[in-house]
């Protein structure tokens, strides 16, 4: 587990929003914990977040553990196997069956603007309160913010100005899945 310092960041123009948005990519939402408070001009999300920040820390403790796992090879060579020694089929796991590979961490986050005058939404059913949706990104323009999702989902908030802060909630949990995008190759050609 991480002994990071959760994040607590706020936004009051679109440079601050890209940086918001760098965190929250790839996040899960469900749609339950989504929620527009008209009387509040107020829209929340509740949000199951990759912790990018943390990236190369994982990866380097992912490589440190492939070359302690390279070492323990070397140093068992010209050793019996365990099952030479052993009854055979006694099927006792050893370390170097365990996959080395790096630790990642997702944590949950409130996010919440404010000042917001109307919600809009495109190829998304809020009514369906056990889907989850897939944050990609969110776009800032001077009174529209804009949260991208998968599958062409779009929540278009109108707001006055740009309000917005964003809180790590709670401890955070390891995971070893590192979201990944393919590449648009049709993009690359021509």
């Amino acid at each position: 587990m991480t002994d990071s310092t959760p994040l607590k960041l706020r936004a009051r123009d679109a440079a601050d929003m890209d940086v918001i948005a760098s965190c929250l990519q790839d996040s899960l939402v469900p749609v339950r914990d989504i929620a527009f408070l008209e009387k509040e001009r107020r829209f929340v999300m509740v949000l199951n977040r990759f912790k990018w920040e943390e990236l190369d820390e994982a990866d380097a403790m992912g490589r440190a553990l492939h070359e302690l796992q390279a070492e323990d090879d070397l140093q068992d060579e010209g050793m019996p196997e365990v099952e030479e020694v052993q009854d055979k089929g006694a099927g006792d796991a050893s370390f170097r069956d365990a996959e080395a590979r790096p630790v990642y961490h997702r944590t949950h986050a409130g996010l919440v603007f404010d000042k917001v005058r109307g919600v809009s939404t495109r190829n998304i059913d809020l009514h369906d309160k056990d889907h989850f949706l897939n944050l990609l990104t969110v776009a800032t323009w001077p009174k529209d913010i804009i949260l991208y999702f998968s599958q062409g989902g779009e929540i278009r908030l109108k707001v006055s100005e740009v309000r917005c802060h964003m809180k790590d909630l709670g401890e955070s949990w390891p995971t070893y899945a590192r979201p990944e995008h393919a590449l648009d190759v049709g993009a690359e050609e021509g």
